[in-house]
């Protein structure tokens, strides 16, 4: 889809203390863990994965800076433009025993997945973590669908720590087949390592800075591979060839950072 789409707002939600997800009535041909590009008009046009597809689809927008304010004051009736979706998303189909695990506003994509899985018969185990309760998302929908292990950075909700920890505790008692993942890169990086050390196939979704969506500007480069269009999923063998994973990333102007510069720069 490279024209964009005006959609109307059906139904706003409020995730958590900064998510909101848009419900709108569009069908979309994707499948979890690709994305779309938002555009607001007048203001600017954004990547967003999807955190549900079906014959309603819903975006989830963390407010991180002007474009994602804007977004969240919007009112049902409200209108925006789509166009995707764009990029490769989760592979599940050979999967028996799948384990997902999420941090923050990256588990709007592993949601959508989620459900696509608990609705082929494959009921998921969920990692589900966020530095503190209050940036908790998509618990309801989860805890019906799922087998939901809670983690927080500070032992608000669920069990205090890392999701990395209880992932290798899991990892330890349970059969799984493949972790299904998406986070910040402080959680990814760890999560290959255990997935590594324990010989089970891992697939990531990953997020680097997409103005295009379709493999024009570059920015969404990571050793060579453009995100957007190769990504945002990449599988075992290709993320432990992506030595810039949890180090550098490239700003809106394509300088090559480090990920904490990256981190304060890209707040869309």
């Amino acid at each position: 889809m490279d024209n964009h789409v005006i959609v109307k707002i059906k139904k706003i939600e409020q995730e958590c203390s900064d998510i909101k997800t848009f419900w709108f009535e569009q069908e979309l041909n994707a499948s979890p863990g690709q994305f779309v590009m938002v555009w607001l008009p007048g203001i600017d046009e954004k990547p967003f994965t999807l955190s549900s597809i079906g014959n309603e689809s819903a975006i989830s927008v963390q407010k991180r800076g002007i474009f994602t304010e804007k977004m969240h004051k919007l009112k049902e009736g409200d209108e925006f433009g789509v166009r995707g979706p764009f990029g490769h998303g989760f592979h599940f189909g050979k999967t028996t025993k799948p384990l997902l695990v999420g941090g923050g506003c990256g588990n709007a994509n592993l949601t959508a997945l989620a459900e696509m899985l608990a609705e082929h018969g494959k009921k998921p185990a969920y990692v589900l973590g966020a530095r503190t309760a209050d940036l908790l998302p998509y618990e309801k929908r989860l805890e019906k669908i799922s087998d939901l292990y809670i983690t927080t950075d500070d032992g608000s909700k669920g069990e205090k720590g890392f999701t990395t920890q209880k992932v290798e505790e899991l990892l330890g008692k349970e059969g799984f087949d493949c972790v299904f993942a998406c986070g910040p890169e402080v959680m990814l990086v760890p999560l290959l390592e255990v997935c590594k050390k324990k010989g089970i196939e891992c697939q990531f979704s990953l997020e680097r800075f997409m103005k295009c969506a379709v493999g024009l500007c570059g920015e969404c480069c990571i050793n060579g591979k453009l995100v957007c269009v190769e990504g945002p999923v990449f599988d075992k063998k290709h993320l432990e060839q992506l030595t810039e994973l949890g180090k550098f990333a490239r700003t809106k102007s394509g300088k090559l950072v480090d990920l904490g510069e990256y981190s304060k720069g890209n707040k869309c």
